[in-house]
């Protein structure tokens, strides 16, 4: 059977820049984004809270089972239905040096959806929460990218919580079908996440002059695509052409205009010197519930 593409299924943004990644590479990438979907696809499927967790929890178990590296724990995960897809992330781990404790950071954040109602009541919380189920696969991205430079890493962090704040804001409605509630679902609560993720992704800019040249460009174009899906968000103007928009998304004609501006954004960073981190503050609220500096 041939394997699955994560990336190219269901994530075209981020398979777009995706393109310009060494082959090697974006297969790690591809796997750890497998991994990341299967987590979110059994916490988000049509099934009793009850059953979703449950099955939240076998994977959970078996994950850290793998983790134990013994004959017979291998036996019993090869017989798990996404025993491939934990292997092949341990595998990515161990070859990358990610910490256990930032996996169990994204399965954490990625399992406090299983409430009957989610609704997070601060900043502090929608940045907690993005740390966890995004910050985590930013950092994770940087280790398979080869990065060492803890700069670059808290970069890598904010570039990760910037996405998922622009992801919030454009899955408002959707959210609120499946009572959740992140943000509030009006058009200013919109606009103030996006204007937070903005920090983030500008914080996250001059730290990836640390990344290898190689894989440089690639990590611009993902950040200034995803960047224009809240820009598109802003240019509703309200919360009716916004709720008659349905999924917001950059189209392949934006996604290839937004890839010819990134060829600016590479000779400017080539210029600019590399900044002090911006988010410092927002790191401190984050580590008062999670230690960033020793997953970094």
């Amino acid at each position: 059977m041939k394997e699955k593409n994560y990336l190219a299924l269901f994530a075209k943004s981020f398979n777009w820049a995706g393109f310009f990644l060494p082959k090697n590479i974006y297969h790690d990438c591809s796997k750890l984004y497998a991994f990341c979907r299967v987590l979110d696809d059994l916490v988000d499927e049509k099934e009793s809270l009850e059953l979703r967790t449950e099955r939240f929890n076998k994977i959970r178990h078996f994950f850290n089972k793998a983790y134990e590296q013994n004959d017979e724990n291998s036996k019993l995960i090869d017989q798990y239905e996404h025993g491939t897809i934990i292997n092949e992330m341990i595998v990515i781990a161990d070859n990358n040096r990610i910490k256990k404790i930032i996996l169990d950071d994204l399965i954490e954040g990625v399992g406090s959806d299983l409430k009957t109602k989610v609704h997070l009541r601060s900043v502090k919380d929608l940045l907690v929460y993005s740390y966890r189920v995004a910050g985590t696969v930013g950092l994770m991205m940087a280790k398979i990218l080869n990065v060492n430079d803890t700069r670059c890493l808290k970069g890598a962090i904010d570039l990760g919580i910037a996405m998922q704040l622009t992801n919030i804001a454009r899955d408002v409605i959707e959210d609120k079908k499946m009572k959740r509630q992140y943000i509030k679902s009006d058009f200013e609560n919109i606009e103030a996440t996006l204007k937070l993720a903005d920090m983030f992704y500008e914080s996250s800019f001059s730290s990836i002059k640390k990344i290898p040249l190689k894989y440089r460009f690639a990590i611009i174009v993902a950040r200034r695509v995803y960047r224009q899906i809240g820009r598109k968000i802003l240019s509703k103007g309200n919360m009716e052409n916004y709720e008659k928009s349905g999924k917001i998304y950059v189209n392949n004609f934006g996604k290839l205009f937004q890839t010819f501006l990134s060829l600016f954004d590479l000779i400017f960073l080539f210029l600019k010197k590399t900044e002090p981190h911006q988010r410092k503050r927002e790191h401190e609220i984050i580590s008062e519930d999670v230690n960033l500096d020793e997953r970094i």
